[in-house]
């Protein structure tokens, strides 16, 4: 199986040993991010840091001309990774011979929701959620999807893997988070990630429901979660505390959008791209899922694609659906392991997760993520993937 690892600039730019110590990984393959959500940092090797502090999303390469006059444009990074970061560091990863894609985070932003109120998904409560744009604004998708051609194609990389092309809810860390008080489960965290902005509520009404009836139906549905109910587990749950044909309504009206953001931003990667660069989606097969791993319906995911990169933290069951679909062989479905240790990953067990992933259609391997593990942990990613 071909492996990849996931690695920021801030991670090689500075350390000249970097490339070299990531190439005798026995991977074939970086993903370098190239637009990226704020993030706190560890640097175990650097020979200058060993935090880093990443204030603020950014594009971690210099934009371009695209973005004169517009209202939404991305920001560059701060000290943390200046210039051409991406470029430099990609370039470096290229001399020891391994190939380079780009890691693109997309509706995953916090100063844009900071600066830009307006662009943020609002639940039921009228609360904000300034990390997570809205994909139904129409400002907010053209944003998203040239920020997708731009960071993706930069040059030299083969490819590009696009992270966050859908909705995002509740389920996002924040400085000192104490939101875990009260256990919501899927449904509930699907209730709380419906969004109640003017176009999303223009939105439910061409699927036939009165928004403000909504919203006070979401909370009504979420009262006894509150209280400490249980939540049936799925969309099973969900119907129970919407009602099937209200909650398929919704969930028409959040397919559709999540679907179309996905085909335009796609396209966008292509047409900007030379032949034969590949583009992936990290994601979730279950549609009405939210977060960084979109949820996609497989079928669908797999005839726009080159394939995808899916959540493999709790086993690779997850790659089930997409290999289901046969269709395309030269389709990739990569299982995303965690090799960090501190963090839940398990890089003393990848042989095994990564046999087991064949098994169920895997056919490569992500590592999350050299420039995190401790060096204990990549003497057991050196040795898992000796042993392939």
């Amino acid at each position: 199986m071909k492996a990849s690892t996931f690695v920021y600039p801030w991670d090689v730019v500075g350390d000249p040993g970097a490339p070299a110590r990531i190439a005798d990984l026995g991977v074939e393959q970086v993903t370098l991010a190239a637009a990226y959500h704020s993030t706190r940092a560890l640097t175990p090797r650097h020979p200058r840091h060993r935090i880093v502090t990443a204030e603020h999303a950014a594009v971690l390469y210099p934009p371009d001309g695209r973005w004169e006059g517009r209202a939404l444009r991305p920001w560059p990074a701060g000290d943390w990774a200046p210039g051409d970061a991406y470029g430099e560091a990609a370039e470096a990863l290229a001399g020891t011979g391994l190939e380079v894609h780009t890691w693109v985070v997309l509706a995953h932003n916090s100063r844009l929701g900071a600066e830009r109120p307006d662009t943020s998904v609002v639940n039921a409560y009228g609360d904000r959620y300034p990390w997570a744009p809205c994909i139904a604004q129409p400002a907010t998708r053209a944003y998203l999807v040239d920020l997708a051609a731009e960071a993706a194609v930069r040059p030299g990389a083969a490819g590009a893997e696009l992270e966050s092309l859908g909705w995002y809810g509740l389920q996002h860390l924040h400085a000192h988070d104490k939101t875990g008080g009260v256990s919501l489960g899927d449904a509930g965290h699907y209730l709380m990630a419906l969004c109640f902005c003017p176009d999303c509520r223009a939105g439910y009404g061409e699927h036939g429901l009165d928004a403000d009836a909504l919203a006070a139906a979401v909370r009504e549905a979420l009262e006894p979660l509150w209280r400490g109910a249980a939540d049936d587990q799925g969309w099973t749950g969900v119907e129970k505390l919407l009602g099937e044909e209200t909650a398929a309504a919704t969930r028409a009206w959040r397919d559709e959008r999540a679907r179309t953001l996905q085909e335009a931003a796609v396209a966008a990667v292509r047409a900007a791209a030379p032949a034969g660069f590949q583009v992936l989606l990290h994601a979730d097969p279950v549609t009405y899922h939210v977060g960084a791993n979109a949820g996609v319906d497989p079928a669908h995911i797999l005839s726009v694609a080159d394939g995808v990169v899916v959540p493999c933290a709790d086993g690779p069951g997850l790659l089930t659906p997409f290999a289901a679909q046969g269709g395309r062989a030269d389709a990739v479905l990569a299982a995303n392991l965690g090799v960090v240790s501190g963090m839940g990953g398990r890089p003393r067990t990848l042989s095994a997760d990564m046999a087991r992933a064949r098994e169920l259609g895997g056919t490569e391997v992500r590592l999350y993520h050299a420039g995190l593990a401790s060096d204990a942990d990549l003497k057991a990613v050196r040795e898992a993937l000796a042993a392939r």
